[in-house]
């Protein structure tokens, strides 16, 4: 039997991108964050996760905003509050560091959490940024890749984890506290073909930025194509962004592309993804205040989750 789909929740609040951030998020702050991921811990979301920029250069500003949480600070300050659900950076663009100093914030993180960190990791998208932090933008997608391999080893079992790269060469440096999981998962995001082909080639998951429902299914064959050809025998997790969800009739103006209606129905329309070969989806909901996302999420959890 085909198991459930998983579902996770980028969180509000902590990036605040006109394209989806609602009002309300501008006066919103920590307790809003603490309580929002309470709830997504109780109801059997399986991650809730946290954004990543440095800083937004002004001609980006008034889309993008400047509200980008850390999401290293985020997901630890979460981690105080909940119990069970896991934290994932959706996505951190590492190539802006060096794979030690990332290595050592992200496995502090998933020690002190008891071992419930997802590292999601993209290449990053404003020059700006890249420049102001004296990294290649031009070639980001490959200093990613590198970058990947160095977390790999700075992120195992090994005190003084070692590699020799291009861009990075470290041996004898040891760096404790160790993450608590063996092996931490790594979830490459980007729906590129490079994105794509690294995700295949190098990751345990892919997070797909927003595509529609119609381009998935070729994305996915295409990812499964390549990591067959490559030789990799561990399993893949494939991740899909769902279109914003009311559960439902709406009083108000919710957008077209919103799925609304009965928890029954909402189901059936996402178990569309499952048969796609998802096998975890992040969900959004509309809402005009924290009250009506806490109340959207536990009637999604106790409702409509069943029947995924």
């Amino acid at each position: 039997m085909t198991a459930p789909l998983a579902y996770g929740i980028q969180l509000p609040v902590q990036s605040q991108s006109t394209i989806y951030a609602e009002p309300w998020e501008a006066a919103a702050g920590p307790e809003d964050l603490a309580e929002i991921a309470r709830v997504a811990d109780r109801s059997g979301f399986d991650y809730i996760a946290s954004c990543d920029h440095v800083a937004i250069p002004r001609r980006l500003a008034p889309a993008m905003s400047t509200v980008w949480y850390d999401p290293v600070a985020t997901l630890a300050f979460l981690a105080g509050v909940t119990e069970r659900v896991r934290l994932l950076s959706h996505v951190a663009i590492v190539g802006l560091r060096h794979p030690l100093l990332s290595a050592k914030q992200y496995a502090t993180l998933d020690r002190l959490s008891g071992g419930r960190l997802v590292l999601g990791v993209g290449a990053g998208h404003v020059r700006e940024e890249f420049e102001a932090l004296g990294v290649d933008f031009e070639h980001r997608g490959a200093v990613l890749d590198e970058t990947v391999d160095a977390l790999r080893a700075a992120l195992g079992p090994e005190e003084f984890p070692e590699h020799h790269g291009k861009l990075y060469d470290f041996e004898g440096l040891g760096q404790r506290p160790r993450p608590a999981q063996r092996h931490v998962p790594l979830w490459v995001g980007g729906s590129s073909p490079a994105a794509v082909r690294r995700a295949a080639l190098k990751g345990d998951g892919w997070l797909p930025q927003g595509d529609p429902r119609d381009r998935l299914p070729d994305q996915i064959a295409r990812l499964r194509r390549l990591r067959a050809e490559a030789g990799v025998p561990d399993p893949l997790t494939v991740g899909a962004i769902t279109e914003p969800l009311y559960l439902g009739t709406p009083t108000w103006e919710v957008g077209r592309r919103t799925l609304t209606g009965t928890a029954d129905e909402i189901a059936e329309s996402l178990r569309a993804y499952r048969a796609m070969g998802v096998d975890q989806i992040q969900v959004r909901f509309r809402c005009r205040d924290r009250a009506e996302l806490t109340d959207q999420m536990a009637a999604f959890a106790a409702e409509t989750a069943p029947h995924l």
